[in-house]
């Protein structure tokens, strides 16, 4: 990465009134990313509030039913607030209250990330607004109401399709208007330089554990590792301490919907095109005239017409593999995985799961597969229900 950039990807598609603004904000970020004090302090609040190191638990009755490959799981679903968001907004927000800000704002899909966001904002005692999707807040009530619980305020956003997309733009609009005393605390490796360099550094903390955990309990490298991928925060923390490791294959797995060959997806990879979206430029799922066109996931956390820059340039240069998943093998998955090893996933992770199942049993015994579980399945239980015909009430 140079210049905010990734190969062709990446940079600062901005309008000129937030320059300012993301210029600080990258110089602030250079400057106590290399501070001894600021480090120390992120990493006691990982340690001591976050419960890192996540485990590394070895999926046995997984692997015996599955066959080949031995499986293991990285349990981000074990952090607090139940997800892998925690670790970005932690550094955000202290980064944002050494930079003298007394207000951060999120976009949520999914709901963990303004959980996450709301919880960092209620220990530093700061103000807190998360926008996120008419759609999402439908599907997502348990997540609304613990953000409201924690002093955030939700603010619906009912344009678009009411998801996650419209979510960022509406986040965006409102970061426009109070610059001097808010920070955007974008929940993913998108948007302009420098959040996917940023977000991705928090994020790294997943590999770098992982490959110290593997080597203690193998005493050797995975033959892969797999994360789910919407934006891409938990899979480009999965694989970042690898990418130099050529010998260990990246497999992002993507929301394919109700199909690749349907209009229903948010398969960036599998269906886009090059385009500038959300301050970035990657590839987004477009329509015939180039506009950023409607994407479906039954996931709220992966339903996003775009994937990080990152992910594109690793996609380019054929350093990681990204597969799709559809409703069906994800939801499939979620119930796997809670009936084998007593873990429900958030249907986002259940992705990757998906994966899982299609290729350990195609390799052999002396391979190994490890697997990022972002998020815990609690708030995914009764949309699984009705999507299987159910009605429970929360």
């Amino acid at each position: 990465m140079s210049n905010g950039r990734f190969g062709v990807h990446g940079g600062q598609y901005i309008p000129e009134t937030l320059m300012k603004t993301v210029i600080e904000l990258e110089q602030a970020y250079e400057f106590y990313k290399n501070d001894e004090n600021f480090n120390k302090e992120l990493e006691e609040l990982l340690n001591n509030y976050a419960n890192r190191p996540s485990r590394l638990y070895y999926a046995k009755r997984m692997t015996e039913n599955l066959g080949g490959a031995k499986i293991y799981l990285k349990r981000e679903d074990l952090n607090h607030t139940g997800a892998h968001k925690i670790n970005n907004v932690l550094g955000q927000v202290l980064l944002a209250k050494k930079m003298g800000k007394t207000r951060v704002i999120a976009e949520t899909g999914a709901g963990q990330h303004g959980v996450a966001t709301a919880t960092a904002a209620a220990l530093m005692g700061m103000e807190c607004v998360v926008f996120m999707g008419q759609e999402d807040i439908e599907r997502q009530a348990l997540n609304v109401y613990r953000m409201r619980l924690l002093g955030a305020t939700v603010n619906s956003v009912t344009s678009g399709t009411a998801t996650l997309k419209d979510a960022v733009s509406e986040t965006m609009r409102e970061w426009t208007k109070r610059m001097d005393d808010t920070h955007y605390v974008l929940g993913s490796v998108m948007g302009p330089h420098p959040f996917p360099m940023m977000v991705r550094d928090f994020q790294a903390v997943i590999s770098k554990e992982i490959k110290q955990q593997i080597l203690e309990l193998e005493g050797r490298l995975p033959t892969a590792v797999l994360a789910c991928v919407g934006g891409g925060s938990n899979a480009i923390g999965t694989f970042y301490h690898f990418i130099e490791d050529k010998e260990v294959r990246l497999i992002g797995c993507e929301a394919a919907g109700r199909g690749v060959n349907t209009a229903q997806t948010a398969a960036t990879i599998a269906t886009g095109s090059l385009g500038i979206f959300h301050g970035m430029k990657s590839y987004f799922c477009q329509d015939e005239y180039g506009q950023i066109a409607p994407v479906y996931s039954i996931s709220a956390g992966l339903d996003y017409p775009g994937i990080g820059p990152e992910h594109a340039d690793l996609y380019d240069q054929k350093r990681a593999e990204y597969v799709a998943i559809t409703d069906d093998e994800a939801v499939e998955a979620f119930e796997y995985l809670s009936r084998m090893e007593g873990i429900i996933p958030a249907i986002e992770s259940a992705h990757a799961i998906a994966q899982v199942m299609k290729i350990a049993g195609t390799m052999d015994k002396e391979d190994i597969l490890v697997v990022t579980v972002s998020g815990r399945g609690d708030k995914d239980c009764a949309q699984i229900a009705r999507y299987k015909g159910e009605e429970i009430y929360e």
